[in-house]
């Protein structure tokens, strides 16, 4: 049986784990490999580590601190960060990572993702858009943005989602600006159009606090990735420290939660 899969997210900065909110104001939260080596334990579904620092930086990936994560990790890893080229996808693939995620290149250049699933497979190829809310008193419905949220585009998220999906996307992350560390539920809204509208897998990314928001995720469209920051690396209202994840019969529970959600043809 097909299951939701329930992926810790963790943020890069300065060579820290960090969890931010709207993109701003990153709070330290400990050491990457430490935390990767508790969510072995806890036989995590699936983890996606995003340095924040790369793109904005112009700066390559971070080769040495990748082969660190790949070795330790013994769940399927993505990571993103930095990544602009093909061969930059592949070298990370060959360091033990099984998915590479692109964001602000592949806004730049949509035909990035089809080299880069040619490199390496589309099955390895993970398109992250950044979505917002377009602010004003009159404005309605959603926008792109990248460079941590510092620069708008004016593509429809659904739209180019659809397009990176036929360039060779396998999967598609949309990371909600607004809700990101507000552990106010996801956007569920936002969730089931891009459901409604792609074929290739998708997960949603912020504003999870609770295992009940990730169940309404679940009830509202079915078999999607459900990936979170804070809930994995906070306890309680005063957002202790605590790397945790759901129990075994957790999942399960999760999982009942899983609507039927027709096939997008």
């Amino acid at each position: 049986m097909l299951r939701p899969r329930i992926i810790p997210c963790l943020l890069i900065h300065k060579g820290g784990l960090v969890k931010t909110q709207a993109f701003k104001a990153p709070k330290y939260v400990g050491d990457p490999i430490n935390a990767v080596k508790i969510f072995n334990e806890k036989e995590t579904d699936e983890l996606v580590v995003l340095d924040i620092d790369a793109t904005v930086n112009r700066a390559e990936p971070n080769y040495a601190l990748i082969a660190k994560l790949a070795a330790e990790c013994r769940m399927p890893l993505c990571y993103g960060g930095g990544v602009t080229t093909a061969e930059q996808a592949a070298r990370i693939i060959d360091l033990g990572v099984e998915k590479v995620a692109v964001s602000a290149a592949a806004l730049a250049d949509p035909t990035l993702i089809t080299r880069i699933s040619d490199a390496i497979g589309r099955q390895s190829v993970v398109a992250v858009l950044d979505v917002r809310r377009k602010s004003g008193l009159f404005a309605k419905g959603y926008e792109l943005c990248t460079h941590n949220a510092k620069t708008a585009h004016k593509q429809d998220p659904v739209a180019f989602a659809l397009t990176l999906q036929d360039a060779g996307a396998g999967e598609i992350v949309i990371n909600s600006v607004d809700r990101d560390g507000e552990m106010a539920g996801y956007d569920l809204a936002l969730a089931q159009q891009m459901r409604a509208s792609l074929r290739v897998p998708l997960t949603m990314l912020g504003g999870a606090g609770s295992l009940d928001d990730i169940a309404a995720l679940l009830g509202a469209c079915g078999l999607v990735g459900a990936a979170a920051g804070s809930l994995f690396v906070f306890k309680g209202k005063y957002r202790a420290v605590l790397i945790n994840y759901p129990t075994p019969q957790q999942k399960d529970q999760l999982c009942k939660a899983t609507l039927p959600w027709p096939s997008v043809q």
